[in-house]
């Protein structure tokens, strides 16, 4: 298992080293000129040349990103273009709201999915089992912006109730921090949630129809022991491997979502920064966002091995 952690972590290296050079040439080659972009038509010939001397961009695009990869291999992903501010710090501070997010997230899918999925599993075929594939099937086929969209809508025509403004930290105050988070969470945890319970019940599906569940039921285990100590446990590895593409993607950031609730996390961060052509800012958080996916599809590897003793990595 080391071995092949220890070989996976060096294959970092030739997959960031591919998104690197992939988001700085279409940073480029987008139309526009970058200091017109951020000093407006207004600006006049010096100020122009000033800015792109100051940011290279008057220098060769193989100088410009040696230039930035070197700075990233010593921690300094360099400064924005728009306020002057550092990246990197700007970048943690920011991914640690959309880290809540996406934990709080994952907890109510998992909370509604896996147990409704089991459910639909054992009661196949019957009034349960369709009910829960058509919320499933809505919750998959609705975009988690619209669903937000109409949430917010509801709460504010007939409860009158609109979700606070900003973001407060959960140790300066967690109880307006879980105000602030939980119908963000809630969004993105139902939509998560119709996903996996698919998942779940086709996996679980699948396990039951086993001769080791049968062996497990003659040998006279209550129901209860054969589904979640025995089907579930061997039909987690599909139902890892969707939450895992889940985290991921939230982890770079629910850009749609940050923006609904004005929530200033990584994907508002990324959104802003391409919208404004900050070079610095969207190289940076791309690349963090590619090591952020690349190590949770890691830890969902590891986890299959815990699961399933039959999976041996050399």
């Amino acid at each position: 298992m080391t071995s092949y952690i220890i070989r996976r972590l060096l294959m970092l290296v030739p997959v960031l080293f591919g998104v690197s050079i992939f988001i700085f040439l279409m940073m480029r080659v987008v139309p526009g000129d970058v200091a017109q972009t951020i000093l407006g038509t207004d600006a006049t010939p010096q100020a122009l040349e000033a800015l792109r001397n100051q940011f290279g961009l008057n220098e060769s695009y193989f100088k410009q990103y040696v230039n930035w990869v070197g700075g990233v291999l010593t921690g300094d992903f360099g400064e924005s273009m728009r306020n002057g501010r550092e990246v990197l710090p700007e970048i943690v501070n920011r991914f640690k709201l959309t880290f809540e997010l996406t934990i709080l997230a994952a907890i109510i899918s998992w909370i509604i999915s896996i147990p409704l999925g089991v459910l639909a599993a054992v009661k196949r075929n019957s009034a349960t089992d369709l009910t829960i594939r058509t919320i499933s099937l809505f919750g998959v086929s609705i975009p988690n912006f619209a669903f937000a969209t109409v949430l917010l809508l509801i709460l504010a025509l007939y409860f009158n109730y609109s979700p606070p403004i900003g973001y407060v930290s959960f140790f300066a105050d967690p109880l307006k921090n879980l105000e602030i988070m939980f119908l963000p969470s809630l969004v993105l945890g139902m939509t998560m949630a119709a996903a996996v319970m698919r998942m779940t019940r086709s996996s679980v599906l699948e396990v039951l129809r086993q001769d080791f569940v049968r062996t497990v039921r003659a040998k006279g285990a209550k129901e209860r022991i054969t589904i979640f100590n025995h089907a579930l446990r061997n039909a987690l590895i599909p139902i890892l491997t969707i939450i895992g593409m889940q985290i991921g993607t939230l982890l770079g950031g629910a850009v749609i979502i940050e923006q609904i609730f004005s929530l200033p996390g990584l994907g508002q961060y990324v959104l802003t920064g391409i919208t404004q052509r900050d070079l610095t800012v969207v190289q940076g958080s791309v690349l963090f966002i590619s090591f952020v996916f690349v190590m949770i599809n890691l830890i969902v590897d590891i986890l299959y091995a815990y699961l399933d003793p039959r999976i041996n990595y050399k």
